[in-house]
């Protein structure tokens, strides 16, 4: 029995990525509200497959901080990939989309286009979910009045010098409990930033533009590009 997917919405763009993507089994990796938001925006609406990697790759074994997040959203990818596989070899995902949101607490220059030339040669610290409120108020500290970046696709966020009641406050709120660096940026976490330099959605937990882009690359790139009957 064949299966029908369309998770290209109605009121999507009319562009050569979408297109592609239309009629085909689109996955997301993820159970991220915000992600799913950022995509349906775009004209998607990818079926949820929240990954089971258990997201504990070593920090310490990457050379270079920005391959840690690509490292983990590719076995993020390849975990629901397998598993639907597994499920139902008849009907596999044609892609399946995973992402790994992590804040620096320093500027690196790694080849981002943003002010690149005043960029200390420094390797930041990476700041996941905190554990606690504790660890929670201790990653804000360490934000306060800093400029951090997101990857891979990279954007910098600017932070106000807080007062340390505004940061208990935001803590206290549990808000940031369950995002990458303690806060969030769209909601309540608005409070401590000034300005953000690059890809908002980015910033707040997908690169939207950046990944249909990419996918247009792709189809210029590869004639075939998802040419295949599932």
């Amino acid at each position: 029995m064949t299966v029908t997917h369309n998770c290209v919405l109605p009121n999507a763009l009319r562009i050569p990525a979408l297109t592609k993507l239309a009629n085909k089994r689109i996955v997301l990796a993820s159970a991220s509200p915000r992600r799913l938001q950022i995509l349906r925006q775009f004209g998607l609406d990818p079926e949820i497959v929240p990954s089971k990697f258990a997201e504990d790759l070593p920090h310490d074994e990457f050379s270079n901080v920005y391959e840690y997040p690509v490292a983990t959203a590719t076995e993020k990818a390849v975990e629901v990939y397998v598993r639907m596989v597994e499920e139902n070899p008849d009907d596999p995902p044609s892609l399946v989309i995973a992402a790994d949101t992590v804040v620096l607490t320093k500027i690196a220059s790694a080849g981002s286009n943003i002010h690149d030339s005043l960029l200390p040669e420094v390797r930041p610290d990476i700041l996941e979910k905190p554990q606690d409120k504790g660890d929670n108020l201790r990653m804000l500290l360490e934000l306060n009045g800093y400029a951090i970046k997101s990857m891979d696709d990279r954007c910098i966020v600017h932070f106000h010098d807080s007062h340390i009641s505004i940061l208990e406050a935001y803590v206290d709120s549990e808000e940031g409990m369950d995002r990458a660096g303690g806060f969030a940026l769209q909601e309540r976490g608005a409070h401590l930033v000034s300005r953000v330099e690059g890809d908002f959605y980015n910033a707040v937990g997908f690169p939207g533009s950046a990944f249909f882009k990419w996918i247009g690359v792709l189809i210029n790139e590869e004639d075939d590009f998802m040419d295949f009957d599932i």
